[in-house]
């Protein structure tokens, strides 16, 4: 007999979440695992005594991180969501029948809270990863990504412009429309964007393009990875004109500061060229750690037909004339080292023609950083180097996809450099949530192995006891007896 549902809603119910979200359900787990609380404590600087109560501060950080985990890059989005979720609802402990806070309280509370309280929260999930045994943190890969800023490249305008209202006026006037349009691209081909001209929208975005891509306004976000389980343990958002090597202190310093509260240090870093440069190799050595970084394209290790001699400090060509150090130069901030010869003694040199042409002397330059680039060019040419090259690819670039792709960091929606940096922090710990919730099972394999080889060492040594130990001198005896205790320490 054909069956029929009549439905009527009823009016009281008997009914808990806690019995409707299964114990496997990923909101579930989460809400046993991460404990927000101390958040609370934190937040209580940004409020007073009186008036109305607020968000919950830990409900307000599980909504954000349940926008970026579902890749929703709305806060109605993120609001709807959960209204409409049972097992959201029960990760921020509202019941069905209970309003959630509107979406520009959501707004309104991102902008009220500092950074610091977002990196509490990174910091948070990443001790979890740690706890869990995730995270061996003493090798670290370092890449970035552009995350487009909300605002169009058609707000752009130049810089004058913003300082003077009485010209701006003027240029907005139909006879200046097209010389302005003009000019802008001229400037915008000579790479002078982000000197001359800037986005009312939003100040601290900056005009970048990749590649063959069109010119946009972006800002970059910088990501440390852990090799060895790509957990995330640094992460931060710069502005987007500047060039890798000067945010390498920055996130390396947050990397570090983050490892060293649970005694992990950081050791070496991966990273390709874009971080090269010789105040970013100074401070490396400084910091003592060993990176494996290509060197940046002017830098030269070696010259054809000439010989460096540093205790002398000069170059010696190949028909042995001496090219002495003369003068630093400067360009752009960049020093220089500059070698010359003299005219007498290249006057009647055979290869005058091939090596200086119509000039007088041959004059040579370097970089005053040259020894830093000469230690990284030996490490990162080295059989290891090749090594670290392929690791810092496989490990930093899938994860710096996953954050565009999936986590939702592809995009700002907000405005200026603070809420951009809060956002690269959101979808950091977003990414390492995911992680962790899924270690365990990964985690499974990794201790049947363990468990193997230990089993399989035990048999053989209660067999070296039986059969060999009577035969062998006392000398071997104790050799391999240190070598399955070594063993031993290592697995456990």
């Amino acid at each position: 007999m054909q069956g029929k549902k009549n439905y009527q809603e009823k009016l009281f119910l008997n009914f808990q979440l806690s019995d409707r979200v299964p114990k496997e359900n990923f909101y579930r787990r989460l809400k046993e695992l991460l404990d927000l609380s101390f958040v609370r404590k934190q937040t209580t600087e940004y409020y007073g005594q009186e008036g109305q109560k607020s968000i919950d501060p830990e409900v307000f950080f599980k909504l954000m991180l349940i926008g970026y985990i579902e890749n929703l890059n709305s806060d109605r989005k993120i609001v709807e969501n959960a209204s409409m979720r049972m097992d959201m609802l029960y990760f921020i402990g509202y019941d069905v029948d209970e309003a959630l806070p509107w979406h520009s309280t959501i707004s309104r509370t991102r902008k009220l809270y500092g950074e610091e309280l977002f990196l509490a929260v990174f910091r948070k999930v990443l001790s979890l990863c740690i706890d869990k045994g995730m995270v061996n943190g003493r090798r670290q890969a370092v890449d970035s990504a552009y995350v487009k800023a909300n605002a169009s490249m058609d707000s752009i305008i130049r810089e004058d412009i913003m300082d003077d209202s009485k010209n701006f006026m003027n240029e907005l006037s139909d006879n200046e429309e097209d010389k302005n349009s003009d000019s802008k691209a001229k400037h915008l081909k000579r790479g002078k964007a982000n000197k001359d001209w800037t986005s009312p929208s939003d100040p601290d975005a900056r005009m970048s393009k990749k590649g063959g891509k069109q010119l946009q306004l972006n800002y970059t976000a910088q990501v440390s990875v852990d090799t060895d389980s790509h957990v995330i343990c640094g992460a931060m958002a710069d502005f987007a004109d500047k060039r890798d090597a000067q945010s390498l202190s920055k996130i390396l310093d947050q990397t570090s500061e983050s490892l060293d509260k649970r005694g992990i240090p950081l050791q070496e870093v991966l990273a390709d060229t874009n971080y090269s440069s010789g105040d970013a190799l100074k401070y490396l050595e400084e910091k003592n750690i060993g990176a494996y970084i290509p060197s940046f394209g002017p830098y030269k290790p070696t010259r054809e037909d000439f010989t460096y001699y540093p205790d002398g400090d000069y170059y010696l060509c190949s028909q042995g004339k001496i090219l002495p150090f003369k003068k630093i130069s400067s360009r752009k901030d960049n020093f220089r080292k500059v070698y010359w010869s003299s005219k007498a003694e290249c006057k009647n040199c055979p290869c005058k023609t091939q090596c200086i042409g119509v000039a007088g002397f041959k004059t040579l330059e370097d970089t005053t950083d040259k020894q830093y680039y000469d230690r990284m060019h030996e490490r990162t040419t080295s059989k290891k180097g090749k090594q670290m090259k392929t690791l810092r690819s496989a490990t930093v670039e899938p994860v710096l996809a996953t954050l565009l792709c999936f986590v939702g960091m592809r995009k700002v929606y907000t405005k200026g450099i603070d809420l951009a940096n809060k956002h690269v922090l959101m979808a950091a710990t977003a990414y390492n949530i995911k992680k962790l919730l899924r270690f365990k099972a990964e985690n499974s394999i990794a201790e049947i192995a363990k468990i193997t080889a230990t089993e399989l060492m035990s048999s053989l040594f209660q067999s070296y006891r039986l059969l060999l130990r009577p035969f062998l001198s006392t000398k071997l005896r104790i050799s391999i007896l240190s070598d399955y205790s070594c063993f031993e320490s290592q697995i456990f």
